[in-house]
């Protein structure tokens, strides 16, 4: 089957065979960063733009070099830099880029729902690099791309999901993603921070204690605190936290022989994971940043039509 959307806005959006056909894709195209020569002329000729309205440094880098691989230009816009910062709205930043015949561009903004405006009013590719606490497409992907490449299935595993729920991205995306490809989805975290009405997101299970998210899991996914969304007070203290839904060695033994464990980054050590567990044998983290640049290599392919990859 062909990829037949113009943007990749979310995981929501997408079939499981349109999901199956991305990662497939990535399998591929990690064979080209294996290579003495890391460049294939896929993209020749198109024009790929990262504006980026909040901080990233996997997500922005990863993008660029997964672009530069296919051969694509590549331009770099930060909010910083921009006319944004002298009041520009979104709408005439876009417009003006599109001004310029760009071919995709790759945006994360603080605003939910900012993509879907976006390319309704845009004729070029949009791909979302983050939508405030809406999803994280790009994350879903590469985390259902280590865990198949690790595990040999998405169908059927028990994947805990730990953390902040209800500010993050990474947790919607992975949610949509995983229940359509047929894994359970357990989630944990202090009650504050799990939304209410989470089970509509698809098939989840929600546990007050940690432990019962992590028992016989296959993934152990944790997630950072979000102080920066929060706008007020929602943990007691980062050490109360810790002890009940920080992930370390003692808890890592409660799941499966051979767990996966998983986190999105940027890490708060100490808080959400021991450093111990985040650089111990069963966590697969640099595994995770390595699979990003494949498959954003594929997402930016599928947008732009497809084509020879050799």
């Amino acid at each position: 089957m062909g990829f037949k959307h113009k943007d990749i806005l979310g995981l929501q959006d997408l079939t499981a065979e349109e999901i199956e056909l991305l990662l497939n894709t990535a399998d591929n195209m990690k064979e080209i960063s294996k290579r003495e020569i890391k460049k294939v002329p896929t993209l020749r000729g198109k024009t790929v733009v990262n504006l980026f309205f909040e901080p990233s440094t996997r997500t922005r880098t990863s993008f660029e070099i997964a672009a530069k691989r296919l051969s694509a230009d590549t331009l770099n816009i930060s909010a910083s830099t921009s006319a944004v910062q002298k009041g520009e709205t979104l709408s005439d930043t876009a417009r003006n880029i599109e001004a310029m015949k760009p071919d995709i561009i790759v945006m994360r903004h603080a605003i939910s729902g900012s993509h879907h405006y976006l390319a309704k009013r845009v004729s070029y590719s949009v791909i979302n690099a983050g939508d405030g606490q809406h999803e994280h497409p790009s994350q879903g992907l590469l985390d259902m791309m280590t865990m198949r490449e690790k595990l040999g299935t998405l169908k059927g595993l028990k994947v805990a999901i730990v953390g902040d729920i209800t500010h993050s991205r990474v947790a919607r995306s992975n949610i949509y993603g995983l229940t359509k490809m047929g894994a359970k989805v357990f989630l944990s975290g202090p009650p504050t921070l799990i939304p209410p009405g989470v089970e509509r997101l698809g098939a989840v299970t929600v546990c007050g204690r940690m432990r019962d998210a992590v028992e016989d899991a296959d993934v152990v996914m944790m997630l950072r605190i979000q102080l920066e969304r929060q706008g007020k007070t929602l943990l007691p203290t980062m050490r109360e936290y810790s002890r009940y839904f920080g992930l370390s060695d003692d808890v890592v033994k409660m799941a499966k022989p051979g767990v996966l464990v998983m986190h999105p980054g940027p890490m708060n050590r100490g808080v959400e994971i021991s450093s111990e567990t985040a650089d111990g044998d069963n966590s697969v983290i640099l595994e995770q940043v390595e699979n990003g640049v494949a498959v954003r290599m594929s997402m930016l392919y599928h947008v732009s039509g497809g084509g020879p990859t050799e």
